[in-house]
């Protein structure tokens, strides 16, 4: 876990730190940013960055300010199998989002609106550190693809819902709204069609 006691002056250069890496994970995504740029931009010592938050992971969620750590969550939804994941994802989700951890998640799509860093960050969080996750361990082929597309209904819904808040998608109850939108997350993650064009297709 990310270290968070503070040493005198410590507060300072936890928050540069985190300020360099959302500027270097929005511009080279999680695969490009490296813990020396990081701490370059930072014009702190690397092993400053380590002693901080203990891995380029942890600095990632940190970064990201999510109210909740992937590695604890994704079992959970994985344990009864591929088998109505659609639909036990999207209601994790929307269940995160209506509860009052939530409110930190909803500042972050709201961001996204205004600054291209935090759409950045948004997609790379939630399409690498979920959705592939979710995909590899399933061992399903093409699981950045397929996490992609879950992303795009996952990200939008929770723009419409708890942003624009378009209705019914705003006011429905949890369960109605997982019932709606997780078929096409299923879609995404068990129709080879979904992914690879048809024979004779345009596309």
């Amino acid at each position: 876990m990310p270290r968070t006691g503070r040493r005198p002056g410590a507060g300072g250069t936890r928050e540069k730190i985190l300020a360099a890496a959302r500027s270097q994970f929005a511009g080279h995504g999680y695969e490009g940013a490296t813990i020396r740029g990081i701490a370059a931009s930072a014009r702190v010592d690397p092993k400053l960055v380590l002693h901080y938050f203990e891995t380029k992971d942890g600095l990632f969620r940190m970064a990201l300010d999510f109210p909740f750590d992937p590695a604890q969550a994704i079992p959970g939804l994985l344990e009864p199998g591929l088998a109505g994941l659609g639909i036990r994802l999207a209601r994790f989700f929307i269940d995160l989002w209506d509860s009052p951890a939530g409110a930190r998640a909803h500042a972050l799509v709201r961001s996204v609106v205004a600054s291209e860093n935090a759409a950045a960050l948004m997609r790379d969080f939630v399409s690498r550190e979920i959705l592939t996750r979710l995909a590899q361990a399933l061992e399903l082929d093409h699981p950045q693809t397929r996490a992609s597309l879950a992303a795009s209904q996952l990200v939008g819904l929770a723009m419409l819902r708890y942003v624009v808040k378009v209705e019914p998608l705003a006011s429905a109850r949890a369960d109605r709204l997982a019932r709606w939108i997780g078929p096409t997350l299923q879609r995404y993650f068990t129709d080879a069609d979904a992914i690879t064009p048809r024979v004779g297709s345009r596309s």
